[in-house]
């Protein structure tokens, strides 16, 4: 396992680099999800696909990157991290190079399926990776700024790409983008990234695998095809998979890492998080194309302008977290997501609306970030690197679970109303008073673990300080 050394956080050539493969990897599968969302018209049309079944170019992808990626983060843990990215890499080269020739509805969904098992193997394995490169502290808390920063600037410049390669080329480099990058990392990861898992080997608990993964697809597959059946059934599994991990010699996710308050609100954070800002983007696209009737290529542009603060958010995000702590850092970021979305309600059918749609968006994204960044800190601190594969992995599954189900939700919500800008409206105001709730459910859960954050390097006079304080 390669640490981080004594010097002061600075990063040898060598964790450079493999921070930048790591942080390339993440955004490449960040955009992936995405980068599809506006060329959805010409791939109906390129390979036959009706529009009613459009929504499942993008339900194909999400059920297995939801449904596979706590088995996969625990997976990694036990048989190497390296091994299983490098295994999910691989895989994204083949299904982007099949979605890319493919010449009818078939093999496009099965890309999109293989595209998400992919991302399902690789997004935890990365994460964790990332996790045990860099020493618990400071730095660690600025490398998960970067990721925060990268995988919510993903569905941005997905959005982004996604139009101009449309507009420009075809809508299959989309797909064949992925697989020069996909390539290089290939390239790269064995030089730069030695392999970590688990220091002690312990059986895959096979009956919470089968169950929490059946549960999360059918839970999944419910919300996306509007079946209150199937999506019970998928709770009543989650249910059972709880049970299993209560009784399991060798859990598949312990019962101790599920109650700490870190992880579980941390993680709870991160859905209401990540499900309201894509389903905004979503909505925000829909309005952009529907009912300001800009281009797609169009649309991508305006979505550019806002996501220069996801990059921003990313760097300020984890100097804040070292000085105000995560607690902080995450509701506030939280708050400003809701408020800045809040103006949203008031769009109209002017082009001149514009004047209130970038301002928000870009104050919107740049607390969505600081969010990000702080709900991955609050999920994968204070654990040991045995357990970095699974909090990572219950990290990354929170982030799947919520863009599956926050657009189908809020889409839902939005078709409600027989004008289509009356139902984004009130999409919108859904999600803002989703996400101001959760504020204040966070603020309370994390209270008992309120912290003062440490000093990023052992300092022995910092420390007598604080005892002197104490004194």
């Amino acid at each position: 396992m390669t640490t981080l050394p004594d010097s002061r956080n600075r990063m040898s050539t060598r964790l450079r680099l493999t921070l930048f493969v790591l942080l390339g990897a993440q955004f490449m599968l960040s955009v992936d999800f995405s980068i599809l969302n506006v060329a959805l018209p010409q791939i109906g049309s390129g390979v036959g696909l009706s529009s009613d079944d459009l929504p499942w170019v993008a339900a194909a992808y999400a059920l297995p990157a939801a449904g596979f990626t706590l088995l996969f983060g625990r997976i990694a843990d036990l048989f190497g991290r390296r091994r299983l990215f490098l295994a999910g890499i691989t895989l994204l080269v083949v299904a982007s190079v099949l979605g890319g020739v493919a010449d009818s509805g078939g093999p496009l969904l099965t890309a999109r399926v293989l595209q998400g098992l992919s991302t399902a193997m690789a997004a935890p394995a990365a994460l964790s990776l990332l996790t045990t490169s860099f020493s618990e502290g400071a730095m660690r808390e600025r490398v998960l700024g970067l990721n925060g920063a990268l995988l919510s600037g993903g569905f941005t410049v997905g959005a982004l790409v996604g139009g101009t390669l449309v507009g420009l080329l075809s809508w299959r480099w989309a797909f064949l983008i992925n697989v020069p990058v996909a390539v290089a990392i290939l390239i790269a990861t064995p030089r730069l990234i030695a392999d970590s898992r688990a220091p002690e080997k312990v059986r895959l608990d096979v009956p919470g695998a089968v169950s929490v993964t059946a549960g999360l697809l059918a839970f999944t597959y419910g919300i996306i095809d509007k079946s209150v059946l199937i999506a019970a059934v998928g709770v009543v599994l989650l249910g059972v998979f709880w049970a299993i991990e209560l009784r399991a010699p060798a859990p598949l996710a312990s019962v101790r890492i599920l109650k700490r308050p870190t992880v579980k609100w941390g993680n709870f954070a991160g859905l209401v998080v990540f499900a309201m800002e894509s389903a905004l983007i979503f909505l925000m696209t829909l309005y952009l194309q529907e009912v300001l009737h800009f281009a797609p290529l169009t649309a991508g542009l305006i979505f550019g302008v806002p996501g220069l603060a996801a990059v921003a958010a990313g760097v300020i995000a984890g100097r804040a977290i070292g000085r105000f702590g995560t607690r902080t850092v995450l509701t506030v970021g939280m708050l400003v997501q809701g408020l800045a979305t809040a103006p949203l309600i008031l769009l109209g059918t002017d082009r001149v609306m514009l004047l209130v749609l970038l301002p928000a968006l870009f104050v919107s994204f740049f607390g969505h970030v600081t969010s990000i960044v702080a709900y991955t800190v609050t999920a994968t601190s204070g654990l040991p690197d045995s357990e970095q594969g699974l909090a990572t992995g219950l990290a990354a599954l929170s982030q799947q679970v919520a863009v599956t189900i926050g657009i189908p939700i809020l889409g839902a919500v939005a078709a409600a109303r027989a004008v289509q800008l009356d139902g984004i409206r009130l999409a919108v105001a859904v999600d803002v008073i989703v996400t101001l709730l959760a504020v204040g459910l966070v603020w309370v859960g994390l209270r008992a673990r309120a912290e003062t954050p440490p000093p990023s390097v052992t300092d022995p006079q910092v420390e007598a300080s604080e005892q002197a304080a104490t004194h």
